[in-house]
């Protein structure tokens, strides 16, 4: 069968442009994107645009709006994240089988994150976006928790034999003992919370929720750009709920040392504008742990979309299994160790 995406063609994407009034010239570059299909688009007035096609049956519609009320909100509070553009009154839009938003085209690169002053200044940024994200709950969007991204993730696996019988049974026993160490660590639940005491809960809040360095657009200071220096904060296709740290622990790279300080680096502009609650940070490696699973369960998901086995070609040997094995196992042993001080 072919995959919904096989009916995206050019001229699918220019008609779905005019049906809001955009009219392309023809060009179109497509961007990065696995997820979704995002096309740069060459309008005929000389100006360009970024159109997003989201992957239909991930989100519902209420789900998309609320990172696009989101979006809005960050931008209304002067954070700089890149939201759709409001067109014919709406900010999502709807072309044949297809859900889609339009934002503009804002140009960087990736943020040095070596630099102390770099990761101050996104830790800054992020404590702005927490702020706004604190103030009310998402209403359809889903939580971060150990049972969607763990158990569920694990569970699809196994049902739909995508582990090869000769690593699975490997690969279910440290699958389990890792998600049981996450919840001796965090107690990630469905309801919501992490308790680590009777009175003490650390707080879930509205997130970017996949804060990456591929996901910042670094605009240097000497730039004389609209967007203005700095970072800008793009692609909130995976914002969720979760705790604030999740925007911080896939910013820093490298041994224990330096991880510790370009985490110190983050808390330290983080702290100029919203208090940050150092409890989370024996969550990083539970989250780290959580994300292995929920990203092999991701790939096996899409493999019906031709993009997926073309740029992942190594997925689902016995090879990458058993290097899933032995990661499992390193993170169970990285969840056994102090965490991080900052």
């Amino acid at each position: 069968m072919a995959h919904a995406f096989e009916s995206l063609t050019p001229d699918a994407v220019l008609d779905a442009l005019d049906s809001v009034g955009l009219r392309g010239d023809g060009r179109l570059t497509a961007l990065s994107s696995y997820e979704n299909r995002v096309y740069q688009v060459q309008l005929e007035d000389g100006s360009a645009v970024v159109a997003k096609f989201y992957r239909p049956g991930r989100w519902t519609d209420e789900q998309i709006q609320e990172e696009h009320d989101f979006a809005a909100e960050l931008m209304a509070a002067e954070v700089p994240a890149i939201g759709p553009l409001v067109l014919q009154g709406a900010s999502l839009h709807h072309f044949g089988d297809f859900a889609f938003s339009v934002s503009p085209r804002r140009g960087g690169r990736p943020p040095e994150l070596d630099d102390g002053e770099v990761l101050e200044w996104i830790g800054r940024f992020l404590a702005r976006i927490h702020t706004v994200g604190a103030k009310k709950p998402f209403a359809s969007r889903p939580r971060l928790d150990a049972a969607s991204f763990g158990v569920e993730s694990m569970q699809w696996l196994l049902e739909h034999d995508k582990v090869p019988l000769d690593v699975q049974s490997a690969w279910a026993k440290v699958c389990t003992d890792a998600i049981e160490l996450v919840a001796t660590h965090a107690a990630l639940t469905r309801a919501g919370g992490i308790k680590h005491s009777k009175d003490s809960e650390i707080r879930i809040l509205r997130l970017h929720g996949d804060c990456h360095p591929g996901n910042i657009l670094w605009t240097p200071t000497d730039a004389a750009l609209a967007a203005g220096p700095g970072p800008h904060f793009v692609d909130l296709d995976d914002a969720r709920s979760g705790p604030a740290v999740q925007d911080m622990w896939m910013l820093r790279s490298g041994d224990r040392s330096q991880r510790t300080r370009q985490l110190g680096a983050l808390v330290d502009g983080y702290e100029q504008f919203r208090d940050f609650d150092r409890r989370e940070l024996v969550l990083i490696e539970p989250l780290r742990t959580l994300r292995l699973i929920h990203y092999s369960a991701w790939l096996a998901r899409r493999w019906d979309d031709p993009t997926f086995p073309v740029n992942f070609p190594w997925f689902g040997s016995s090879d990458y299994w058993q290097g899933q094995v032995q990661m499992l196992e390193e993170q169970m042993e990285a969840m056994r160790e102090e965490p991080l001080v900052v």
